[in-house]
């Protein structure tokens, strides 16, 4: 069990973490999320020993072997294979030992415990991992240096997993994967022994790996049981409470000040007046869970073209005088929504700059409407933004010769309003920073949308604003990602890039997840295999916008009216601080109003309840 109680830390004068507790149970695996900038990092840090906090305890077994990622990658002339080997620090010193002990006794006891820790099979099982996470055999004995940064934070991984500490602790683990490596970790994670406290942002880490989500969210945590579709469902019914609370207090508030108004200057009910301004300055507001309105954005619809976008014909691609693809057929239309999937390595990005008109075809024919603007989204981007700018003058150099409204507009339909847009780029989280990148390349209203992997910095309730952003867009998408929620959710074509050719996947996301475990046949797409019919998933993806829409819609209504009542209750409980319109009303007049406008709000919350199963189940 891993208890912490009263956690406080504070860096450069900011509180992070605020008297925080919680006990995670034994053997379980916890997901701790929470905003980007939450303290989730933070507080692993304190659970790792790299950070001392301010105040409060942190309880854990004794001798517990606590595994985590370090922060520099490994590199050198060492192999994958040998640095994941040598992360079984007791296997390697017995080894080293064995070779040099000259004792008997000792000799026997060095055998009998590298028998015990099974350092026989070592090897085997260190190559599984590396396989599982996309070394071949050939790739294992390659030197590290030869590798980029993210292949190398994969051996990291490797070596993390291979070591089977008692606690796990992943810092996003799957950010330098890709879906078929994420779905490898993900069933490895199912099956580990030990404990876990993984801070991800995937939903389905989430849903299928965790038994308790660990809420990190203004200073404080709150542990649910359950995936994190459970943690929604139980945040939900806390939200609803706590409103509820707060409007009986607020109710409750206005009695109290409107006695103590009327009751202070009498003699006979001064001292009653008294006790009840005790009992006011006593009362701790309760406070609504908070809403970021720059979670809601949006992508500006393009002019229509006529299809098709684009078309290629026995085409290869590649750099230099090296084709990476060939014999690509492809036709992407005005309505499509493809997601391009394929173990890294195999093409995708390769295509996804063909499709974007930064590659030429090496061989074969590419044709594409000439009038067709693309909008193109990597990772690149958003590390190459200037930080000393703010957002405002980003958009300002690359709309150069609009006006301020237009620029100010576009932003906007990013969250980037009022001060936002005049912050420095370098104070901005990695998902704000996200935010203005698709804010940059989608400024002309493009056509087609191609997305690189736009996930990796945005946490959980971005990424689900951005499934509602590109299902709300009338152009055409096509993604790379390992972010399955997003695909299932977004995309009607499946395109898999694997031999050095591209093939529409004929079956489901399931079927390729299947096919990737090892459950179904090569070549085949299990249970769901043929075409999706495209129309009916456009007009399934329709539907689910205008639920959401709808739903939207109804949760404006019934703040508004949540809103009212309170104004009515002041107006009865408080005079003097009611509407205009209300003070003209009798007492008779407003409790009549009041009920009025009571059942209308429990009317739509009756049809909020509705469409909200509904959009659930279109999901």
């Amino acid at each position: 069990m891993l208890n912490f109680s009263n956690l406080t830390v504070r860096l450069g004068g900011r509180t992070i973490l605020d008297r925080v507790s919680a006990a995670l149970p034994p053997k379980s695996k916890v997901g701790l999320i929470g905003r980007n900038g939450a303290g989730k990092s933070t507080l692993m840090k304190v659970m790792i020993g790299q950070l001392e906090p301010d105040d409060g305890d942190l309880d854990k077994p004794k001798g517990l072997r606590v595994g985590y990622i370090a922060q520099e990658a490994p590199s050198g002339t060492t192999t994958p294979i040998e640095a994941v080997l040598a992360a079984d620090v007791e296997r390697a010193a017995l080894l080293i030992e064995a070779e040099t002990v000259e004792d008997p006794d000792r000799m026997g006891e060095i055998y009998d415990r590298l028998e015990a820790i099974d350092a026989y099979t070592a090897p085997s099982r260190a190559s599984t991992i590396l396989v599982g996470l996309g070394f071949d055999e050939e790739m294992q004995g390659r030197p590290l240096d030869s590798y980029s940064g993210g292949w190398k934070m994969r051996v990291a991984l490797a070596s993390l997993l291979f070591s089977n500490p008692d606690l796990l602790l992943l810092d996003e683990p799957s950010n330098h994967l890709d879906l078929e490596a994420t779905l490898w970790l993900e069933n490895f994670l199912k099956d580990y022994p030990g404990m876990i406290v993984v801070i991800s942002h995937e939903r389905d880490l989430l849903n299928n790996v965790v038994d308790h989500i660990l809420h990190l969210e203004g200073g404080k945590t709150t542990l649910y049981a359950g995936g994190y579709d459970s943690f929604e469902r139980q945040r939900a019914e806390r939200a609803a409470q706590l409103a509820a609370a707060k409007a009986n207090q607020d109710a409750q508030r206005a009695k109290l000040q409107d006695y103590i108004a009327r009751n202070s200057a009498r003699a006979s009910t001064a001292k009653q007046a008294q006790s009840r301004q005790k009992m006011l300055a006593k009362m701790q507001p309760i406070a609504a869970l908070a809403e970021d309105p720059s979670l809601s954005f949006d992508f500006p619809d393009p002019d229509e073209l006529r299809p098709p976008l684009i078309t290629l014909d026995l085409a290869s691609v590649g750099y230099g005088d090296t084709p990476i693809l060939q014999r690509l057929n492809l036709r992407i239309d005005p309505d499509d929504r493809l997601a391009l999937l394929g173990r890294n390595g195999n093409g995708k990005t390769t295509l996804a700059r063909l499709l974007a008109a930064q590659l030429k075809p090496m061989d074969g024919a590419m044709a594409s409407s000439g009038k067709m603007r693309v909008g193109y989204f990597t990772q690149y981007q958003v590390e190459e933004l200037d930080r000393d700018d703010t957002p405002l003058e980003h958009m300002t150099r690359i709309m150069q010769g609009m006006t301020p409204a237009a620029v100010r507009a576009q932003l906007g339909r990013f969250g980037f309003s009022g001060d936002r847009a005049t912050q420095k780029v370098g104070k901005l989280s990695g998902g704000e920073r996200a935010r203005l990148a698709l804010a940059l390349i989608t400024r002309d209203a493009p056509h087609m949308l191609i997305l690189d992997e736009p996930t990796n910095h945005l946490d959980v309730d971005a990424r689900e604003a951005l499934v509602q952003a590109l299902n709300g867009y009338k152009g055409t998408v096509v993604i790379v990602s390992h972010d399955r929620h997003m695909i299932e959710l977004t995309a009607d074509r499946l395109v898999l890039v694997d031999g050095g050719t591209a093939k529409e996947f004929a079956g489901s996301l399931e079927d390729y997840t299947d096919l990737i475990l090892g459950k179904a046949p090569k070549g085949e797409g299990g249970k769901g295999a043929g075409k999706k019919d495209k129309k009916a998933a456009a007009q399934a993806r329709e539907k689910a916008q205008a639920l959401r829409n709808s739903v939207k819609a109804m949760e404006q209504k019934i703040a508004t009216l949540g809103a009212r009542l309170s104004e009515i209750d002041r107006a009865l409980f408080d005079p003097k601080t009611a509407t205009p319109a209300d003070s003209k009303r009798t007492t008779t007049e407003l409790m009549k109003l009041r009920a009025d406008v009571e059942k209308e709000r429990d009317a739509i919350e009756a049809e909020w309840l509705e469409a909200s199963e509904a959009l659930e189940q279109a999901a």
